[in-house]
């Protein structure tokens, strides 16, 4: 090891050459602290997703045969309040022309009183879902969207099985044997994806720097994007009214 620059001399540039090898770790240790530290101080995106009435149609109940396997469950109950039960259906996230980091994640689809619970999910590409069975009856979730195709077969109560979704892409869920059930899984191209709150509002923080796409999906209603160009730490604000047009018709109105 050199020695340290000693008391009342003028200090001398040093490094530290220890055995061979290590200064490239080191060397690698900061560049991915810099990376972290990039993510950590970037720009954010912000917003409300105003919905203004009812978009997905009520769920007729099946006809009993189809509850007729198995013991008796009761369904889930009905959403009371149509706007949060709509922004359940909502998934907010960025597209962008630079390849933007994703980060996998394990979410949970679970089964229970013959209903999907979430409605949808929202998952980085590569992540994983866990699909519980936690009803005393048998269920067989299955999908045949282009984006994931798949097929869990029958299991019981407490069994569960596992899906990983390496493509972006909506996938949608149902179960072969009982056909009220449906959830969406919407897979996304990077790390920057959310759900909104129950009052509509989304946060994308720490987003680099660049021209990136802001997509909301929902459920009935599809696709909304909205092109942003971020610098530094800019904090943009972009609000989204669902459906098109809904907020000139509610002001023409008045």
């Amino acid at each position: 090891m050199g020695s340290l620059p000693s008391i009342g001399r003028e200090p001398r540039s040093w490094i530290w050459r220890g055995p061979r090898g290590h200064g490239r770790w080191l060397i690698a240790v900061c560049a991915f602290s810099a990376a972290n530290v990039a993510l950590l101080t970037g720009a954010e995106i912000n917003g409300t997703i105003h919905i203004t009435h009812r978009l997905t149609k009520q769920r007729v109940t099946p006809s009993a045969m189809a509850y007729q396997r198995g013991v008796a469950v009761p369904t889930g109950p009905s959403a009371a309040d149509f706007v949060q039960a709509e922004l359940g259906r909502v998934a907010v996230y960025l597209e962008s022309e630079d390849r933007l980091p994703s980060r996998t994640v394990t979410a949970v689809l679970e089964q229970k009183d013959r209903q999907f619970v979430e409605d949808t999910v929202v998952i980085p590409a590569g992540s994983t879902v866990s699909f519980p069975n936690l009803d005393p009856i048998f269920h067989n979730v299955f999908s045949l969207s282009g984006t994931k195709s798949f097929d869990l077969g029958n299991y019981a109560q407490n069994e569960t099985r596992n899906v990983t979704f390496t493509k972006p892409g909506v996938v949608r869920v149902y179960c072969h044997l009982h056909p009220n059930m449906s959830a969406s899984i919407v897979v996304t191209p990077n790390r920057w994806s959310v759900k909104p709150n129950l009052d509509g509002s989304y946060r994308l923080p720490a987003v680099p720097p660049g021209e990136h796409t802001v997509v909301v999906w929902h459920k009935s209603a599809g696709f909304f994007r909205e092109r942003v160009t971020l610098t530094g730490e800019d904090v943009d604000r972009v609000n989204f009214t669902i459906p098109v047009g809904a907020e000139r018709e509610t002001a023409e109105a008045r």
